[in-house]
């Protein structure tokens, strides 16, 4: 009897054993989950705080449990860079360009390589960028920048026009009047530029609010 007895107890035990492994075992990811996110947090705060140091160590740690982490990559890269730390920068954009194909990686590459004056490579990057994604008035902006330190005129004037119709603002048309200024047309130029002033003008100047007219109830 004693002894049918501790078979009973041990295997309540074992029962109870192996149930506690699998609960832990189903918590892990939970908490290496709650752990990722916490280290995110880490590496936004340091990247805004400027503690560079201390969001490396986050992103890095992210990237030993993660290793194909392009988000990472992107974000260490763009700290990289905040530290003029350029060649890291780029190794960590393009690992992360490797590891999912993005406008947004192929584009910090570009605007490295601009950093750096290697405008060759900066006008393929931000070629590339476009390519996979055309829709936003900066990645125009920054090609025309790179066309003319290159001293391409026409491409210089193409990507700022497409840039003025996605989003006319004065910054876009000022270049786009340079650019038509070096193109020797000069009146053109001055109509971009007052349209500039006008722009910025009209967004400073607060607006009168119409009242209604009182009405005299009798």
């Amino acid at each position: 009897m004693f002894g049918l007895l501790i078979v009973l107890v041990l295997g309540a035990w074992a029962i109870l054993y192996q149930r506690s492994i699998d609960d832990a075992g189903n918590n892990v990811p939970s908490k290496l989950a709650n752990r990722l996110d916490r280290l995110w947090e880490i590496a936004q705060e340091g990247l805004r705080d400027k503690k560079y140091l201390r969001a490396e160590k986050a992103l890095l740690t992210i990237l030993r449990v993660d290793e194909r982490n392009a988000t990472a990559y992107n974000r260490l890269g763009i700290l990289y860079a905040k530290q003029r730390a350029y060649e890291d920068a780029i190794e960590c954009f393009e690992i992360a360009q490797s590891l999912e194909p993005s406008a947004s990686s192929l584009h910090n590459v570009g605007l490295i390589y601009y950093e750096t004056q290697r405008y060759d490579k900066a006008a393929l990057a931000f070629e590339q960028a476009l390519s996979l994604e055309g829709d936003l008035a900066a990645r125009h902006v920054a090609y025309a920048k790179v066309q003319e330190k290159l001293g391409n005129v026409k491409k210089t004037i193409v990507a700022i026009e497409k840039a003025v119709e996605l989003e006319p603002n004065p910054q876009s048309l000022n270049i786009l009047a340079d650019a038509y200024e070096r193109d020797g047309r000069k009146e053109l130029a001055d109509s971009i530029r007052e349209k500039a002033a006008k722009m910025i003008l009209d967004s400073t100047t607060p607006k009168r609010i119409k009242r209604p007219a009182r009405r005299v109830v009798m």
